[in-house]
């Protein structure tokens, strides 16, 4: 399967790459070198990037204390998304935008190389906030890069012979996925932002985000690994 991705290329960086117990420091100076050339090609990069174990650790700390909300919850965990959007933007110093993006009042026409944004507001994870820009920037696609390497019918973890898709509508992939969102929940794309993304004629492209190898296939317009969801 080929994509040809827009010049502005939109990521939803997973949490759990970047984070999966500790920070993975060893990941993050490869993915730099990964990016590297296709900056000097002229591609702008737009990162969303997740809260991953640093959000989880938050949410089960506070809930051993008290009793947490939903809203709550996800406050704890856009903010661990902020922590780990810092991050990224002092690794990415020389050619990053200084500014976060940590609300869409701040989306504009990218001006640097890479601009880093984390999550915004209870209510969504930072998959939609990576269709939402995309939408606004007219990318016409996100990239989900996280652990899934391909959307399934059901949790191959659970059901080894999930059947596994190259492509699907929205329409068919919300079926696969609950109607509303809940802090922690585990689905390639969140069910707010699929929403949007049917609305706005988005697509999402799911591939694991470890797998720089195939990631690099996919930007340079080559067979990549993964799910097209639009």
């Amino acid at each position: 399967m080929k994509h040809q991705c827009n010049n502005t290329v939109v990521i939803a960086l997973g949490g759990s790459i970047v984070h999966p117990d500790g920070i993975d420091a060893a990941y993050l100076k490869k993915f730099k070198a990964f990016l590297a050339p296709f900056i000097k090609k002229g591609m702008r990069f737009v990162i969303v990037i997740g809260g991953g174990t640093l959000s989880r650790r938050f949410q089960e700390a506070a809930g051993r204390v008290s009793r947490v909300t939903d809203e709550d919850k996800d406050w704890l965990g856009i903010h661990a998304t902020r922590l780990n959007a810092h991050l990224l933007r002092t690794i990415f110093r020389d050619e990053a935008d200084p500014v976060v993006w940590d609300a869409r009042e701040k989306i504009e026409r990218p001006k640097y190389p890479i601009t880093i944004a984390s999550g915004w507001r209870p209510g969504w994870s930072t998959d939609y906030v990576a269709i939402r820009i995309a939408a606004d920037l007219g990318a016409g696609e996100a990239i989900i890069a996280g652990k899934p390497s391909h959307v399934y019918e059901a949790d191959p973890a659970a059901h080894p012979r999930a059947k596994r898709f190259d492509a699907l509508g929205w329409r068919d992939y919300r079926r696969l996925v609950p109607r509303a969102w809940k802090p922690g929940l585990h689905a390639p794309v969140d069910p707010v932002g699929a929403a949007l993304g049917a609305k706005e004629g988005i697509k999402a492209i799911i591939m694991d985000g470890r797998d720089l190898r195939n990631f690099r296939a996919l930007l340079n317009g080559k067979e990549f690994e993964g799910t097209i969801i639009g």
